[in-house]
């Protein structure tokens, strides 16, 4: 069965220092059970080094429930200026785009740094859950994920937002 899923042009993402360059698209993949995602990097604007980057999956809550919606890495050089966290928000509309009205995000109970990005977005962290053994992360050493939600609405209306919605002509 074809995929009837299309992939919007995100339009510009850009908070102040911070852009998102969409780098690729990965279609959907129902043999091993993917959800289409977009891919971005995270940079300064205007230059071609990555900081980071950030990938954004479409598709229902059950599917992403280990993986998550939203996935991120920061360099270890560029931590500490809120760019997981700033990229998570500037996605938001394209999300939306898409009919999500929540996004998911899932993190490593150790990773204490990721759990605090996922409550400067305003999600709220729903359950610590085991990874099933028969699961692809298991096989990749994970164990356990936080389960965090972000109503996207309310994640846009959070005033840094605003000045992000504004400058991003999703189409």
């Amino acid at each position: 069965m074809k995929s009837t899923f299309t992939f919007k042009k995100p339009g510009k993402l850009i908070d102040g220092d911070l852009e998102l360059v969409l780098v690729r698209t990965i279609p959907e993949n129902p043999e091993k059970g993917y959800s289409p995602a977009y891919v971005f990097e995270m940079r300064h604007p205007g230059k071609t080094f990555p900081i980071g980057s950030i990938r954004l999956r479409i598709g229902p809550a059950a599917r992403l429930r280990y993986p998550g919606h939203i996935g991120y890495e920061v360099r270890k050089s560029s931590r500490g200026h809120r760019y997981a966290a700033r990229s998570s928000r500037l996605l938001l509309p394209l999300a939306h785009a898409h009919g999500l009205k929540a996004v998911w995000l899932t993190v490593d109970p150790k990773n204490i740094s990721s759990r605090k990005i996922c409550e400067i977005i305003g999600a709220n962290h729903i359950a610590t859950m085991r990874i099933p053994k028969d699961h692809e992360m298991y096989h990749h050493g994970a164990r356990y994920r936080c389960r965090y939600r972000l109503d996207v609405k309310k994640g846009m209306s959070n005033q840094a937002l605003l000045r992000t919605r504004t400058r991003c002509g999703i189409s």
